[in-house]
């Protein structure tokens, strides 16, 4: 069974014209969405970028219509664990396919530092022989994971396998088919954003004090009226 290789999106969404919003913090001000790349808006943090909930959101609905328009249908959608898996229950819906199911790979350790080998820890919860499936994960990375996931659904009969991602890195091995943005910056998504604050205040050390993190995360749109919060939650705070 071959894998479909056509890149169906390439371009950046949600950058200018219709598609240029703005986005009101936990304070009420407004700014510009700094999740918006490839602006260069003076907010940019050069080395974070965190979407936020509406801004994910925008970005699977046109990727669902890239998928409807690419003529492609398929019969399961399997989310990758643990980012792939609210992007797969939203396309599930944008999709109208309630045959949703999951699998995990393991792979990183911190912040840009990956385990030697990602490996299948959770195989795919749903009959997948003789279907097209879509698999569905937050981002490819250094891409070994995806190309994990593929050769497990091919492993396990899968007809046809299509892969989409919300963010494509330039470095990444493997290449979906389908995919919404490209960065080089770490990418903090809403729901991780806990672990990401917490794995970015370690690597700060001494320096790692909540005025710090606030600093070090300026300009991603994650301020200090979330991310005390958040921090308080953690008991060695």
């Amino acid at each position: 069974m071959k894998r479909q290789t056509r890149c169906f999106s390439t371009r950046i969404l949600g950058l200018a014209g219709k598609n240029s919003y703005h986005w009101q913090s936990l304070n009420g001000t407004q700014f510009q969405n700094p999740a918006d790349q490839e602006t260069g808006h003076p907010l940019q943090n050069p080395k974070y970028v965190a979407p936020g909930w509406d801004d994910v959101y925008r970005m699977l609905i046109d990727l669902a219509k890239e998928i409807k328009n690419s003529g492609y249908s398929p019969e399961v959608i399997v989310g990758v664990s643990r980012g792939g898996w609210p992007p797969a229950r939203v396309m599930s819906d944008l999709l109208e396919n309630p045959n949703l199911a999951n699998m995990k790979v393991e792979f990183y350790k911190n912040i840009g530092v990956t385990a030697r080998r990602p490996k299948i820890t959770q195989p795919v919860t749903s009959e997948v022989v003789r279907k097209r499936v879509l698999v569905v994960d937050d981002v490819a990375d250094s891409g070994h994971s995806l190309r994990v996931a593929e050769r497990h659904l091919q492993e396990k009969g899968a007809q046809e396998i299509r892969v989409c991602t919300l963010y494509l890195k330039p470095k990444s091995i493997f290449k979906p088919d389908y995919y919404a943005r490209t960065t080089s910056k770490w990418v903090i998504f809403p729901w991780e954003r806990l672990e990401a604050i917490n794995l970015i205040k370690k690597n700060l050390r001494s320096k790692g004090k909540t005025a710090n993190v606030i600093r070090e995360l300026k300009g991603t749109g994650l301020g200090a009226p979330l991310i005390r919060p958040l921090l308080a939650l953690t008991d060695d705070n």
